[in-house]
């Protein structure tokens, strides 16, 4: 079971409301060439694509108005004048000239700064965007119930697992996180229906990741994915999947930027948790403020 919903051609899209942008960019490189070529037309004249009719935009992307259909339902809109509707409302919220500023030689550290914050604060706000409320209470709901959570990230996401894990003890959940390949498969075929295995990629390919979730799956257990990708090998295998929306600028990839956001995405299920189980919660932090506190100065 997936947590997308799906079009008439069968194919998955996005159900949450928000930033039309953000929900091209999060798709757009699981999108054919033909789509890529609209999706690239829309991504950088946002202000004009307001003022077209679909037949003018087919016309200038030399793409048929049916190409231009496909794309609004990937991402969950139901016609072109919708994706107009939300692009007029974005562009009056946000001025689009700052969204890809890039870092110069020529900057300072402050201007550096700025434009680092800057790129984070659009991150956090397209992922928001595309987030699925749906999605979101489902993942609380599994967690809250399963008798054992096993996260699984390496390289660069390796640190947010380890940041999962090191909320969702403090509401009590029985769980792990593992980094090495052979500890993940290993403890992914010791699971059964009462186990979650939660991935982290951004990239949805990592093939460690990916082989502990087929092990996983086999034992009976249920799967949560946090990945960038819609199509990506983890989102299509898990049961649900949260998505993050970030831009590649010339010295920070998409995976530098998807940190913040994936901090972020952590922090909502911590506190989601937490109401959940605020009994419980409130007793665990009360037993770690008292041992934590004898490790301070």
């Amino acid at each position: 079971m997936n947590d997308q919903n799906t079009s008439p051609s069968g194919e998955n899209v996005k159900k949450s409301p928000g930033s039309g942008l953000a929900r091209i960019h999060a798709i757009y490189n699981d999108l054919s060439p033909k789509i890529q070529i609209v999706a690239d037309h829309i991504l950088n004249h946002p202000q004009d694509v307001v003022h077209l009719s679909i037949t003018e935009l087919a016309e200038m992307t030399k793409c048929a108005e049916a190409t231009i259909f496909r794309l609004c339902r990937l991402i969950g809109m139901k016609g072109y004048q919708e994706l107009k509707i939300t692009l007029a409302s974005e562009i009056v919220k946000q001025p689009m000239q700052n969204i890809h500023e890039e870092v110069s030689s020529e900057d300072n550290m402050m201007q550096v700064a700025q434009k680092i914050f800057h790129s984070n604060i659009i991150g956090i706000t397209d992922t928001l965007n595309v987030l699925d409320a749906g999605s979101l209470e489902k993942t609380v709901e599994m967690l809250d119930k399963a008798k054992n959570v096993y996260i699984y990230a390496v390289g660069g996401s390796a640190p947010i697992g380890l940041d999962s894990y090191h909320k969702f003890i403090r509401v009590g959940l029985n769980c792990i996180v593992h980094s090495d390949p052979h500890l993940q498969v290993m403890t992914a075929s010791l699971m059964n229906s009462e186990s979650v295995a939660f991935g982290i990629s951004h990239s949805g390919s990592n093939k460690d990741v990916i082989e502990a979730f087929k092990v996983a799956k086999r034992a009976g257990a249920q799967t949560i994915a946090l990945t960038s990708y819609t199509k990506s090998p983890l989102a299509k295998m898990a049961d649900v999947t949260l998505y993050t929306s970030t831009k590649e600028t010339s010295f920070r990839t998409e995976a530098i930027s998807a940190r913040i956001a994936q901090l972020c995405i952590i922090d909502a299920l911590y506190v989601g948790l937490s109401l959940v189980r605020q009994e419980q919660t409130l007793a665990n932090l009360q037993k770690i403020r008292e041992v934590i506190s004898g490790k301070r100065v």
